[in-house]
């Protein structure tokens, strides 16, 4: 089957300061980009790659592939003002012969090869989509302003990750309606009737929001 990574990369990445998109922020000497990217890359799992870039930074991102020898990069197409809207983007790209299609985000930069491997097993088990989740170790409470209404079983709750892994056909059905609210592609996909495993994330797949987020992925790598 042919695997195609749709990596989302068009966050603004304000909390982190600086001139540039978080794609572009500094990480080891090159860009957040470069990392995820080169994973992607250099995994037997993915077969082609569309880089959902940062308005007005297609460019730049392309180069930084080349840089890279990223031959599996398809498609560089401008992201949107939403994730959800970027990843559409990103999938309107994706070939006819796609029969799953992962969608990864650039702000995780670390990405575990059996995380992929995981993912994939599952669509293969019969599931529509995949996701790595990890179990959250904090009480959880759902509050109304200040005022605590409900102390949630954390026993039922996951903080889910990327990558997520679709059928083709799943994720292409889900995205093309209403992306309101819409902070991953699984929540788009339970949406629309279809079943989604879970199965063991990697705390190394931190999504970079600050500067102490790129220093911690940085000891990592």
């Amino acid at each position: 089957m042919s695997v195609w990574a749709v990596l989302a990369a068009a966050g603004r990445g304000e909390r982190l300061g600086g001139d540039r998109p978080k794609a572009f922020a500094n990480l080891r000497g090159r860009p957040l980009l470069a990392e995820s990217l080169e994973r992607l890359e250099a995994s037997g799992w993915v077969d082609s790659i569309v880089i959902a870039a940062p308005p007005g930074w297609e460019e730049p991102s392309i180069l930084v592939a080349e840089e890279l020898g990223a031959s599996k990069v398809a498609s560089c197409v401008a992201g949107a003002e939403t994730r959800a809207e970027s990843v559409r983007a990103g999938v309107g790209e994706v070939g006819d012969d796609a029969a799953v299609i992962l969608v990864h985000d650039a702000a995780r930069p670390f990405l575990p090869e059996d995380v992929l491997e995981r993912v994939l097993a599952e669509l293969n088990a019969g599931w529509d989509a995949a996701i790595p989740v990890l179990p959250i170790a904090d009480t959880v409470k759902r509050v109304e302003g200040r005022r605590v209404v409900e102390t949630l079983r954390r026993e039922e709750l996951v903080a889910a990750q990327t990558p997520q892994a679709f059928l083709a056909d799943v994720l292409r059905s889900a995205i093309g309606g209403d992306l309101a609210g819409a902070t991953d592609c699984a929540s788009l996909v339970e949406a629309n009737g279809g079943r989604v495993a879970t199965v063991p994330g990697d705390p190394r797949l931190l999504k970079v929001t600050g500067r102490d987020d790129l220093a911690l992925v940085e000891s990592w790598l």
